[in-house]
This record gives C-alpha cells, sequence and structure tokens, in this order.
C-alpha cells in the first residue's frame, strides 16, 4: 500500500445519502475497484454510481470532482486508491 499513491481525496461527505464528493487525481470509470482510507480505518468497494454536475457519468477525468456513493460513511480528508 505504500508505494501507491492515492488517485483522490474526499473533500465533502453527505451522511443523510451516503455521497462522497471526490476531487480526482487520475480517471476513474464505474466498475473500477476503489479503497478509501483514513488513518487506520479503511474499506474497499466497487464504483457503481457516479455524478458530475447531478448527472450520472460512467467515467471521470483527472481532476474532476465527482459525487460517489459509498457503503459507508466516510470523513473529508479520506485517501481514495485504486485497487
Amino acid at each position: 500500500m505504500a508505494d501507491k499513491k492515492p488517485i483522490g481525496e474526499v473533500i465533502h461527505f453527505y451522511d443523510k445519502i451516503l455521497v462522497a464528493i471526490v476531487k480526482l487525481n487520475t480517471a476513474l470509470k464505474t466498475g473500477d475497484t476503489v479503497k478509501f482510507k483514513f488513518g487506520e480505518a479503511e474499506f474497499t468497494q466497487t464504483v457503481d454510481s457516479m455524478e458530475l454536475e447531478h448527472k450520472k457519468i460512467s467515467s471521470a477525468k483527472k481532476g474532476a470532482e465527482i459525487g460517489l456513493k459509498v457503503k459507508q460513511p466516510v470523513k473529508e480528508k479520506t485517501q481514495v486508491y485504486k485497487e
């Protein structure tokens, strides 16, 4: 894990709907597997649903700020890695 660079960072989290806003450092697409890591807490999930400006998308480019449906709560500054 130490040799992997994060592909993005959570910049906001909507707890009622379990959506993380992620600023991407690299491209991401639905079907990719990602790991969320904050301190010792981490979990892995498949990207099932992404949105950009309230529209469903299947891929996002570097620099995009996307809404990503997550399976459990995350904190701001959580690092996101591609598995």
